[in-house]
């Protein structure tokens, strides 16, 4: 009986649980309720756009407007720079900030107090600006796609996560492939590596996102067309249909339509991929906040 009551006491809805769950139903659909109106203009007849009748359901469902932009050479040519910039920049920079973090996670290297803290400043401190393009500038990076890539290659942030993954680590694997010869490039490749999938995964997220998202990169060091990547492409599209003062508004209204398609286009790619590494993401995270 006195188990019973005790369940039932701990069942039981509170006045703080009822504000928690109001409070996270208006924040969930403060996100919701914009998204599907995307999704909702990007696939109305330009009619009901025009008129502004499309809430967060569609009015007269329409895809011409998808397959006017799946269309666009120019729009189709920047998807194809921000994927091969998101997969190679995700790629490099796993493997850049895995060596480095596994690095610093072993206290026996020469140095490693030194490398840590230099390596920590630059979380606060940066060379601003200037320097940084001075510096791509110098190495020949400009206009070109590399450009995009190499300058955000570590992320201190994520390699510091990524190190305190390391440092958990069990020592008993590391000292195994010890014992049977393999060398410290040997063990990291061999066992640590392929046992670190959700740090991992983790991290590639992170890495992937700000890849997909980047956009200044391509401000400030591109100038051929032919490298701007999808977001450097929305920006001029936004600011193309910002400029059409003289034009009718239903014509400026319909312009929405296309933008939000290409919205759309942009977003699937990150919302596909994030429900197959979910399960990695919240045990990395986990993991590597045991030790730091």
């Amino acid at each position: 009986m006195a188990v019973k009551n005790k369940r039932a006491k701990y069942n039981r809805v509170g006045v703080f649980d009822v504000v928690l769950y109001t409070v996270m139903i208006l924040f969930m659909a403060c996100i919701i309720m914009p998204f599907m109106h995307v999704i909702s203009v990007s696939l109305s007849a330009p009619g009901p756009v025009a008129a502004g009748q499309v809430g967060i359901w569609p009015v007269g469902l329409n895809l011409d407007t998808y397959k006017g932009v799946l269309a666009d050479g120019s729009f189709m040519g920047a998807y194809k720079i921000t994927l091969f910039v998101t997969i190679v920049g995700t790629a490099l920079s796993l493997v850049t900030s895995a060596m480095c973090a596994y690095a610093l996670s072993r206290r026996a290297i020469v140095g490693h107090k030194f490398f840590s803290v230099m390596i920590t400043i630059t979380m606060f401190f940066s060379g601003g600006l200037i320097p940084t393009y001075l510096a791509v500038a110098d190495y020949g990076l400009t206009n070109t796609i590399w450009a995009l890539i190499i300058p955000g290659m570590i992320t201190t942030y994520n390699m510091i996560i990524m190190r305190s993954f390391f440092i958990a680590y069990p020592s008993e694997i590391i000292e195994s492939g010890q014992i049977d010869g393999l060398q410290d490039a040997g063990v990291f490749f061999r066992l640590v590596l392929p046992t670190s999938k959700a740090a991992l995964a983790t991290i590639g997220l992170y890495y992937a996102v700000a890849y997909w998202n980047a956009y200044m990169p391509a401000r400030l060091y591109i100038r051929d067309p032919e490298l701007y990547p999808v977001q450097h492409y929305l920006q001029q599209i936004i600011a193309k249909v910002s400029s059409e003062d003289t034009q009718q508004e239903s014509t400026v209204l319909v312009s929405a339509s296309v933008r939000y398609a290409c919205i759309m286009i942009v977003v699937l790619p990150i919302m596909c991929v994030y429900p197959f590494i979910q399960k990695y993401f919240v045990k990395g995270v986990m993991v590597g906040s045991i030790k730091g």
